[in-house]
């Protein structure tokens, strides 16, 4: 018992190595190297077993948004537990917490999304969106209405609806099969598609491509929905052309196409808004999803908030109908409980104001780095960002993925004190919402200092490999 429960690194490493296995696991790299475990959180910090302090500059999961071990939520949590540690949220049973959430995210959200179906994270979220569709398009006698229209690079879960509407190329493998209604149209990452175009000529290119998507499929009598991230996420912390979402938008609104707008990264503050969709876009989606920044990470938590114009079809009265939709842990008092509170404290310490302040000092900063060797592109919002690396600055040539070289920036940053998140050739930031400025500033120096030692270890095994060793 006492060697199980040791929390000395080396045999933390290796009972995670023979026991735990990761999502996106690499199986040859991770039997070598294992998993760097962490011990302690608190503010924007981690703390491995070893006792070294980071900075979490990928705020977890793009989730911990009000910082890391706050009393406050303690508190509020185990407040909960005592009270109410779970309840039945089955058919015609509730309780405080669920219906104070729900009624809280109706007045946050934007339009007439009144409506809120809890579920655990943000995967299941978009997985009872496109089946909320498919029952709405169904009792409206629209039994032809099926096809989804989604986006190279998107990513909305893992669930098999999710990741079916998710494009990551990554996540697409030969080994998974995919719903066959969903529809996949170019990648939005101008810098890696349209980087001849002006912006409004990438945007108009764009639009175009999915009002003949919506033709080749038959019209939209056959196309149920649209889904988007504001900004993607995971898919490379992609910002959308100007104004090409909300035209998107405008002819969803005008063709019965129902918009879902996933927000579970940009949701709850990430670009300074509760919701991104209208305040940033211009958009009034019919459906948005939401998890992460919900309760910041300290329990899990979904929610699949919906429009009156689609809970007024599938509730109406006189058909005895039913939504065999729900999960065990959907809605958990103690997660609703975490929820409320992380909200009441964006709201009472002003978090939205200080990332408005905050996020475009972290942009400004960031732009510095372009200076650097490998730097080709520095892109997102707020507190949402990447820098890719390329070999060839000029053309956008990308390293071989043998070269592995966000990892390789990323590995150089651990060791320095800074967490950052490597996605083939990209580095990804999402640190929490209270982030400072000298925060920032460690962030951008060790960036400064960490890229050009992964450019010169690249290069020489660029070296290597031309000369055939």
């Amino acid at each position: 018992m006492a060697d199980y429960m040791s929390t000395e690194t080396p045999a933390v490493v290796e009972r995670d190595k023979r026991h735990h296995v990761h999502p996106y696991q690499v199986f040859d790299s991770f039997a070598e190297h294992g998993a760097l475990p962490i011990a302690s959180g608190h503010g924007a910090f981690i703390t491995d077993t070893d006792g070294k302090r980071y900075v979490d500059a990928v705020g977890g999961l793009w989730c911990t948004n009000i910082g890391l071990g706050r009393e406050d939520m303690v508190e509020a949590i185990a407040d909960q537990v005592r009270r109410l540690a779970y309840s039945n949220p089955f058919v015609d049973m509730t309780h405080v917490p669920a219906a104070d959430l729900a009624t809280k995210l109706a007045e946050l959200a934007p339009g007439d999304l009144n409506h809120v179906f809890f579920s655990t994270g943000g995967s299941t979220a978009n997985d009872l969106a496109y089946r909320i569709i498919q029952f709405y398009q169904a009792v409206r006698g629209k039994t032809e209405k099926r096809h989804v229209i989604s986006r190279v690079d998107a990513y909305h879960g893992q669930t098999y609806a999710a990741v079916s509407i998710g494009g990551k190329p990554g996540d697409r493998i030969d080994e998974f099969e995919f719903l066959d209604n969903i529809h996949h149209l170019s990648s939005p990452n101008q810098y890696r598609y349209g980087r001849h175009l002006s912006e409004k000529e990438f945007g108009d290119q764009l639009y175009e491509e999915f009002e003949n998507k919506v033709a080749e499929l038959g019209g939209a009598e056959k196309v149920a929905a649209f889904f988007a991230e504001p900004i993607m996420g995971a898919g490379g912390v992609v910002p959308p052309p100007d104004n090409y979402l909300k035209c998107i938008w405008e002819f969803c609104r005008d063709n019965d196409i129902i918009y879902v707008s996933d927000e579970v990264v940009t949701g709850f503050g990430r670009l300074g808004e509760w919701f991104a969709s209208e305040k940033i876009f211009g958009i009034k989606p019919d459906i948005i999803t939401s998890a992460k920044g919900l309760t910041s990470g300290y329990l899990p938590l979904g929610a699949t908030i919906f429009s009156d114009r689609i809970f007024d079809v599938i509730a109406e009265p006189g058909h005895h109908r039913y939504l065999p939709l729900g999960f065990t842990y959907g809605g958990h008092p103690v997660s609703c409980a975490a929820a409320l509170k992380n909200i009441e404290i964006i709201e009472n310490e002003g978090i939205l104001e200080h990332v408005r302040e905050i996020g475009p000092y972290l942009m400004e900063q960031l732009e510095t780095l372009r200076e650097l060797p490998m730097v080709g592109d520095v892109r997102g919002s707020h507190l949402m960002v990447c820098i890719e690396f390329v070999r060839d600055v000029e053309t956008g040539e990308a390293y071989p993925d043998e070269i592995d070289i966000g990892k390789r920036v990323s590995n150089e940053c651990d060791a320095r004190g800074l967490i950052v998140r490597p996605v083939e050739n990209l580095n990804i930031m999402s640190p929490p919402l209270i982030i400072t400025r000298q925060d920032i500033e460690f962030i951008v120096d060790t960036l400064r200092e960490s890229i050009p030692l992964a450019y010169a270890a690249a290069e020489k095994m660029m070296a290597e490999i031309g000369k055939g060793t």
